[in-house]
């Protein structure tokens, strides 16, 4: 979708990477070997993104690191944009709703990195039907031209190893809502 939009490849590499975990905070050099492309191209595209002002770029130390710039008027418009292009929106709707109640499922791995791998690694936390989530990973996987690999957990296995998740990076895209009672007044 965006490739359409957006005639420059790196640039689109640029918002996928930002926009996608805007937590993401990378530099010059590790974007042109990530994407294996000269840091002239992806210098300017930075440059442009930066002026544009939906990129942050601060100096720490001697590197000057860059970051989407949350406050933008358009972040999270472009962040719907990138979004819907790797079809996350339909993992999250055409698995999680109609597989039970999970408490939380969060994108692990390159993907939670910025990283278009073609892999997503999804952790799903609490109770599913594993027979319809089977067949909606099929039809979700045709959907957005990507492999998703799942990992379901109970409660007490994901406190073992929450740790490392927290540490290898994550991103929530599902969180059970909790209802709160409403108090009398009077």
């Amino acid at each position: 979708m965006l490739n359409t939009i957006i005639t420059s490849k790196t640039r689109v590499k640029l918002l996928l990477k930002f926009f996608f975990n805007p937590d993401n905070i990378s530099y010059l050099r590790e974007l042109a070997e990530e994407f294996g492309e000269s840091t002239n191209g992806i210098r300017v595209e930075l440059n442009k993104l930066t002026e544009a002002q939906l990129l942050k770029a601060e100096k720490k130390g001697r590197k000057v690191v860059y970051k989407a710039n949350k406050s933008h008027t358009l972040f999270k418009d472009i962040r719907s944009m990138v979004m819907k292009t790797i079809g996350i929106d339909e993992v999250v709707n055409n698995i999680l709703k109609r597989v039970g109640e999970p408490d939380l499922a969060f994108i692990t791995g390159d993907y939670a990195r910025g990283i278009d791998s073609g892999l997503i690694d999804l952790v799903i936390i609490g109770e599913v039907n594993v027979d319809k989530l089977k067949e909606y990973k099929e039809t979700t996987e045709s959907l957005i031209k990507r492999k998703i690999r799942i990992l379901i957990l109970d409660n007490k296995e994901y406190k073992k190893l929450e740790r490392k998740f927290l540490e290898d990076g994550l991103l929530i895209i599902w969180k059970k809502q909790v209802k709160r009672k409403k108090k009398n007044c009077g």
